[in-house]
């Protein structure tokens, strides 16, 4: 598929949390060792890294690519399974991509006879813990120092207020207080990947001012952009390297975002997203477009229980944050309008949720995941007689994000019909097994299944750009808008 205007790589990578209800059967960090060795060892969906992809973050044999273009392993740090969608160009390919990730690893823990004893979500916080799991979004954008010395300035207004629409919402809040307790000696020795990297250490303490807010992430982060983020983390965290970098194009890591349940949601957050990028590179958006103090909006704009979503502005002005998110929205209009058809739905869709979230927030929870979880969560408030103190109410919000569609609330909520959805199961099913057909990660599936059909590989080596089959052939994909079909053969 040729090259459109506007066409852009992006791809999201999810953190998912894992309950061990038995203990008997082993802890969470077995349970996902378990599951990854089944879906690449029995059910072979995709080639394990013989190699270590890095000798602390990733060893050999922590994860691989898998037969529709995505990649699934075990990152060392916290020990959690990880799931990064296949380069994709499309936001209903996204979408299937990211969620047939979810498909694998509850067919491996029903094959494995553990659904009575395992849980994996795709949430973003740890509740009781004050542990938060990061949902990181992947764009292809301009590799050039203006963009993060000044242009990012101009992108903080917009992820600051994206989450009036693509935030999953929360029970509850963290406060974060400095000069957290140090790791003791012990402690590092036992678990050292987790304090690489550490300069400081933040303790997390309940907020109970704090009933129910936007965003699960927005307590949690401490800078704009950071570039070590374990315990510094940021809205933007660089990334100048291969996975998406061509012809002076290179990734831009989102780290302040969150695992959406609704499909629309998460195409919508995406592809808004895609657009602000593409209007930040042709400097379309004005330099007055920057918030005073990004963080306390972040936070000020999740815990807002008035819906105004008032932010301060750099030359002192204050604006509703959907009436901000309409500016962005009218230079997308005058400059992209008409050019796919992708964009225009985007640009109808933006346009219609800022429209509804003006009229009424708690009537959009067809589209939004805060208002659905929030419905969900007062239902069960009415029918147990609970106040928002009440710990329940976390567990309701937990299994929210259940991504077992036998267990979630929100499958529940859809089996309803109270989504509005853009795929189908067919969809889903499909992209278990099939990438999407406009992207490297075609060619790279093909090579997958070439290795998987030898017997006994003694030697392969995959990237995201690039594949050596054996010791002396090696496959380049510099590219990630070629797809590469035809190598290999």
């Amino acid at each position: 598929m040729a090259k459109q205007p506007g066409d852009r790589i992006f791809g999201v990578e999810t953190e998912f949390g894992c309950l061990v209800a038995d203990e008997t059967l082993g802890s969470p960090e077995a349970a996902v060792e378990a599951i990854k060795d089944y879906l690449f060892l029995e059910l072979k969906l995709g080639a394990i890294d013989l190699h270590a992809r890095d000798d602390v973050f990733e060893p050999a044999q922590s994860g691989g690519f898998l037969m529709n273009g995505a990649r699934l392993y075990i990152d060392a740090v916290g020990s959690h399974l990880e799931y990064a969608t296949a380069e994709c160009r499309q936001l209903k390919d996204l979408v299937a991509n990211d969620r047939a990730g979810q498909r694998q690893i509850v067919r491996a823990i029903n094959e494995l006879g553990l659904d009575d004893a395992i849980s994996v979500y795709n949430n973003s916080v740890d509740h009781f813990g004050g542990h938060t799991f990061g949902c990181h979004e992947n764009y292809l954008v301009r590799g050039d120092d203006d963009f993060l010395n000044t242009s990012v300035q101009m992108l903080y207004p917009f992820l600051v207020t994206r989450q009036i629409f693509a935030g999953v919402g929360r029970v509850g809040g963290h406060i974060l207080t400095a000069g957290g307790l140090r790791p003791s000696y012990q402690e590092v020795m036992d678990n050292p990947v987790d304090y690489i990297w550490v300069s400081h250490v933040y303790s997390v303490v309940p907020d109970d001012r704090v009933q129910f807010q936007l965003s699960q992430r927005s307590d949690h982060i401490i800078k704009t952009i950071a570039s070590r983020v374990r315990f510094n983390r940021a809205l933007i965290n660089p990334k100048w390297e291969h996975f998406y970098s061509h012809e002076g194009m290179t990734r831009l890591h989102l780290l302040f975002g969150e695992s959406n349940q609704n499909e629309f949601a998460y195409a919508l957050k995406v592809g808004t997203t895609v657009l602000v990028l593409r209007m930040l590179e042709e400097h379309l958006v004005p330099i007055t477009m920057t918030l005073a103090q990004p963080l306390v909006a972040l936070r000020e704009v999740s815990r807002d229980p008035s819906y105004k979503w008032i932010v301060s502005m750099s030359d002192g002005s204050t604006i509703g944050s959907i009436d901000l998110q309409r500016q962005y929205l009218k230079i997308a209009e005058d400059n992209y309008r008409g050019e796919s058809e992708q964009t225009d739905w985007v640009l109808d869709n933006w346009r219609s949720v800022l429209d509804g979230l003006e009229r009424d927030p708690m009537a959009m929870g067809h589209q939004i995941d805060w208002v659905a979880k929030r419905q969900i969560v007062e239902q069960y408030m009415a029918e147990e007689g609970l106040d928002w103190g009440d710990d329940a109410l976390q567990s309701v919000d937990l299994e929210y994000h259940n991504i077992d569609p036998e267990k979630s609330l929100f499958y529940a909520w859809q089996e309803m019909g109270n989504t509005q959805r853009i795929l189908d199961d067919l969809d889903t099913t499909l992209a278990m097994t099939d990438p999407p057909q406009d992207t490297r990660a075609k060619g790279r599936a093909k090579l997958v299944e070439q290795v998987l059909s030898r017997k006994n590989a003694k030697f392969y080596l995959f990237d995201w750009n690039g594949v050596a089959l054996d010791r002396h052939t090696y496959v380049e994909m510099p590219d990630p808008f070629e797809t590469y079909e035809n190598v290999g053969k």
